[in-house]
């Protein structure tokens, strides 16, 4: 089985190196297909030797979260940021890894993220999470205990804007009619769908709603152990047959070699997602970036 890998960048992507980044990926994107494509055949396929892009993002970051995460940290709003990569590139994938959803208003991340699919010509992939930082939500005025029900609302919502023409949607925490929600997603009826996390909701919400799953810094052992949770919360909730097979992301916590990529590719992984160590400036980025490019893209 092969994997995909996908870059990953937090905050510290600025943009005096990030298009440089970029064009380098864009370039690699195209030479690794030209190799796929003369040595390996039927094995190229979706999920083979394929760069993927991803960016994080907060609407705020609480002092209290210092410990893991610097309150200064330089999140990227994730769709600008994206779209900025998506005018220097040409057949890269761009998530985002993961929005919180509980913290956006509906209609107007829906237009964000179509504009962000037609504007890369349907490059899109939409990484989405709850969050975990209750004094972020305490900032934003969002029930921090509320926020799985809210996005299993936001997310149908969504879906409804992104695929019919006068969209309607009544639920508990949102409500709208007779809106007009245009462009709509190049992806239809909507990009792929990806939910992060590892609570018991959150893998029913990837079974029966997401097109993947995303489990963040796990070794060997977690990533097996999740999936088995998968498989289990798949025989008790109905995965609707146009959702197809539920695709895997794991972002490790380990040094990753070939060796590594397919062991975590044999437990079922479809995407690993590496994060580049904090605090590189844009020349070790731009190395970090070409290593990975050479070791193990195309070559997993």
């Amino acid at each position: 089985m092969s994997v995909s890998i996908i870059l990953h960048f937090l905050s510290e992507m600025e943009t005096s190196y990030a298009r440089s980044v970029a064009v380098w990926l864009n370039r690699h994107q195209r030479r690794s297909n030209q190799l796929s494509r003369g040595a390996r055949g039927r094995r190229a396929g979706s999920r083979n030797g394929r760069v993927r892009l991803a960016v994080g993002g907060r609407a705020s970051c609480a002092c209290c979260v210092l410990t893991t995460i610097p309150a200064t940290s330089r999140y990227l709003n994730p769709v600008v940021a994206l779209t900025y990569a998506a005018a220097y590139t040409r057949t890269i994938r761009l998530g985002t890894g993961v929005l919180l959803l509980p913290q956006h208003q509906p209609l107007i991340l829906a237009k964000e993220l179509a504009s962000l699919d037609v504007l890369s010509s349907g490059r899109l992939i939409v990484g989405i999470g709850v969050g975990w930082v209750e004094a972020e939500f305490e900032a934003l005025g969002v029930h921090f205990h509320e926020r799985g029900a809210r996005a299993d609302e936001y997310l149908a919502a969504i879906r409804a804007i992104w695929s019919e023409g006068t969209p309607a949607y009544h639920g508990r925490y949102g409500s709208f009619q007779d809106v007009v929600a245009y462009p709509h997603p190049v992806q239809q009826p909507a990009p792929p769908i990806v939910v992060g996390g590892r609570a018991a909701a959150v893998l029913r919400r990837a079974v029966e709603q997401a097109n993947g799953w995303y489990g963040f810094a796990l070794n060997l052992d977690e990533t097996a152990a999740l999936l088995t949770q998968l498989r289990e919360t798949a025989q008790r909730y109905q995965r609707p047959a146009s959702l197809g097979e539920l695709e895997i992301s794991v972002a490790p916590r380990v040094p990753l070699d070939k060796d590594t990529a397919l062991r975590f590719a044999d437990l079922g992984v479809h995407r690993l997602i590496l994060i580049p160590p904090r605090g590189m400036d844009a020349p070790a980025l731009e190395q970090w970036v070409k290593t990975i490019g050479e070791t193990l893209v195309g070559q997993v």
